[in-house]
């Protein structure tokens, strides 16, 4: 282990070199301008080499303006749609993918090997492109969600509701994590922006270097708003002072920085959200019918886990659960792989992982290694003898792949709180599943954890024991691990974040990361009132209906509420019959007259997909017309059967009018129109309901 006296004498040797020679002092984006100054300077220095870097401070900067010229600019943002929102991140993504070796320069300061660095900075990148798309294929181009249909709250249906989401009036404030100066932004600012709310960046003042040189990048393309996004690198002092009702702050860090910052007195206030992702004592099980190659899975993951970007990842495995009969296997498989890491200067070739981020994270490490020692033997790494593959390894941040073994968890209690945020995971033995999940629960919470398992073995047991501990749960076998994205990997689509511990917030999600920036508000009155708030027709809502098929209007001349009221068909005993012929579907219930007289129906029933198709043939305009082609079909209920004998009509109703941006000029100009579609039999009873998409053109 690293003596204290060493540790002490580092922090010394880092002082000295801060304190030698004038440097770079990194600026903050705030109320449109850059930002530096030299006075309450905190000093960066080089993972690497240990030299100073840069200087940081946010000394002079008004954080009550900064608060104010977000909101006031923010409404033009809020007042864009989230398909220009979408677009707008798409092209900035495309642009810093453009600038990515920049990036990557700059990486190499953190300790990062370029492996390390693509996880962040093309990661982040790939986030942006998520979003963006997940919002266009998802969302229409309004600038409020519908959440829900029209909930009808009055005997005659002339008063209902629905929930609407709009975006918050106010800012959210971004306190990042230094493990991923670029990902860890702009998994943050991506459902942020696409909600509509402007952004204040803090990062952490490791790694600040990059957080800035990404901004920077956004900041000259001018693509979004002024007011947008603003960045402060250095100390946020007062800034709470000046949040509001409608503001918000997420956070990613250590969990004792997180709680220090939920409890500040201004946010309790005013009921401030405040959304924590703090770093937890993440977990990976080997199942307990492990064979050979299910048990080299698992020690693949592990290892990949303790050396990927040296450990410091907020996802990454602490704790290794295996079953007793197997700990001495893992353990020797595990240190034959660390054995072959070359710790060091991530330019120097031969290297695989690279150092910490810093002297102070080192220390850290190294402090809460000793702390993990005194309940666990560390039987890989963890002392001053390794040798690290750099220059003068002795001002660097390295630290060697640690691994731990701990012969009695439940006796232990440091190896399940403890985090050393580094290359360091501890191995554990369980006897049977309840007291797996109890050693599991003793994490407090966390993030993620990873189950690996034979690929035909039924692990829902252990699965339905420790859900409740984790915001993820990565399940691994031979199938999955041909195109698994791994343990620690957030993937934009999923929950990031977890309950206990790991913060109880959720950063990603998908669309419900966006939701978090805005506010759900259920919006009661008349079915025309709610038409015209939410731009979709409400059942009850006033009609329009012409001589004129809707069929053979252009998008722009359609209006919502245009409907269609079809003449009616009587369905028959052949058409049953030849539906039956022609699809094959010789159900029982549609064409054995006996078994049918038996059924619950009592007698045969038409098939509910040729009710779909009656009903567009009723429909429909067969004649060339702006309507280019069928796009979908959404939320298909069949509500009565439909017997021989029976008569069928539609009402057709023009739902919502969506525009869509065009991929290739030469196509015509189009949009998605959603058709509410009602099959009535001939006592007016409602016997099919759905939703039709169409593309249809717009006017020349």
């Amino acid at each position: 282990m690293l003596e204290q006296a060493h540790q002490e004498e580092t922090a010394k040797d880092i002082d000295e070199q801060s304190s030698s020679q004038p440097l770079t002092r990194l600026a903050s984006y705030v109320y449109g301008t850059w930002h530096s100054s030299h006075e309450d300077t905190r000093t960066v220095v080089h993972a690497i080499t240990g030299a100073p870097i840069y200087t940081v401070s946010s000394h002079g900067i008004d954080m009550q303006q900064v608060v104010k010229y977000a909101k006031q600019n923010g409404t033009e943002l809020a007042n864009w749609t989230f398909h220009q929102r979408a677009h707008a991140l798409k092209q900035i993504a495309q642009h810093l993918l453009e600038q990515k070796e920049q990036f990557y320069g700059l990486a190499h300061a953190t300790g990062a090997t370029r492996k390390d660095a693509w996880i962040d900075i093309e990661g982040g990148i790939q986030t942006l492109f998520a979003y963006s798309s997940l919002v266009r294929r998802e969302l229409n181009d309004e600038k409020i969600i519908t959440e829900d249909s029209w909930i009808q709250l009055s005997k005659n249906g002339t008063f209902g509701a629905k929930h609407i989401l709009s975006p918050k009036a106010g800012v959210a404030v971004h306190i990042d994590a230094f493990n991923f100066p670029i990902w860890g932004m702009l998994e943050k600012i991506a459902p942020t922006l696409l909600a509509g709310v402007p952004c204040i960046v803090k990062p952490a003042t490791e790694g600040a270097q990059l957080t800035q040189a990404v901004v920077e990048a956004i900041v000259a393309t001018g693509i979004l708003p002024k007011g947008s996004l603003q960045l402060i690198c250095g100390q946020i002092n007062d800034l709470f002072d000046y949040l509001g009702p409608q503001d918000c702050v997420t956070f990613t860090g250590s969990a004792y920085t997180g709680q220090k910052l939920r409890n500040h007195p201004h946010l309790n206030k005013y009921s401030i959200p405040f959304s924590m992702e703090a770093d937890s004592v993440n977990s990976a099980i080997l199942s307990p019918e492990a064979n050979e190659a299910t048990l080299d899975l698992f020690v693949r993951e592990v290892f990949r886990e303790m050396t990927t970007k040296a450990g410091q990842k907020c996802t990454a495995i602490r704790r290794a659960f295996v079953p007793q009969a197997l700990l001495e296997q893992v353990q020797q498989k595990l240190s034959a792989k660390l054995a072959k890491v070359v710790v060091g200067d991530p330019q120097k070739p031969d290297t695989t992982m690279g150092a910490l981020a810093s002297p102070k994270q080192k220390l850290d490490v190294a402090a809460k290694v000793a702390e993990l020692a005194k309940e666990a033997q560390i039987v890989f790494g963890g002392d001053s003898a390794y040798k690290f593959n750099a220059d003068h390894p002795e001002k660097g941040a390295f630290f060697p792949p640690t691994l731990l073994r701990c012969e009695k968890p439940l006796e232990a209690v440091s190896v399940h709180t403890t985090e050393a945020f580094g290359p360091v995971c501890t191995l554990m033995p369980y006897q049977s599943i309840d007291e797996l999940a109890d050693l599991v629960a003793r994490g407090e919470g966390s993030l993620v954890a990873s189950v690996v398992k034979n690929t035909d073995e039924n692990i829902e047991q252990i699965i339905q024991k420790i859900a409740p501990w984790h915001g993820r749960v990565h399940i691994l076998d031979e199938e999955s691990a041909k195109e698994s994205t791994g343990h620690g990997s957030p993937l934009p689509h999923l929950v990031h974040g977890g309950p206990g511990r790991a913060g109880g917030g959720e950063e990603l999600g998908g669309i419900r990361a966006v939701k978090h920036y805005m506010q759900r508000t259920a919006i009661q009155g008349s079915p025309n009132s709610l038409t015209h708030v939410t731009h979709s027709w409400t059942a009850g809502a006033n009609i329009n209906q012409d001589r004129v098929h809707p069929f053979k209007k252009s998008f722009d001349e359609l209006v919502i509420g245009e409907r269609l009221l079809t003449a009616r068909r009587t369905v028959t005993e052949a058409d049953i019959v030849n539906f039956a012929c022609l699809s094959g579907d010789y159900f029982y219930a549609h064409t054995d007259k006996i078994a049918a007289a038996d059924s619950f129906f009592g007698e045969r029933v038409a098939h509910g997909y040729f009710i779909v198709s009656a009903a567009a043939g009723l429909f429909v305009d067969a004649a060339q017309g702006p309507v280019i082609a069928n796009y979908g079909m959404d939320n298909l209920r069949f509500v009565e059967p439909v017997k021989i004998g029976d008569s069928i009509r539609v009402e057709l109703t023009c739902k919502q009018k969506t525009p869509k941006p065009q991929k290739d000029p030469s196509q015509p100009e189009h949009g998605v129109v959603v058709w509410d579609i009602k099959v009535k039999n001939q006592r007016d009873e409602l016997v099919a309901t759905y939703d039709i998409l169409t593309l249809v053109a717009r006017a020349a």
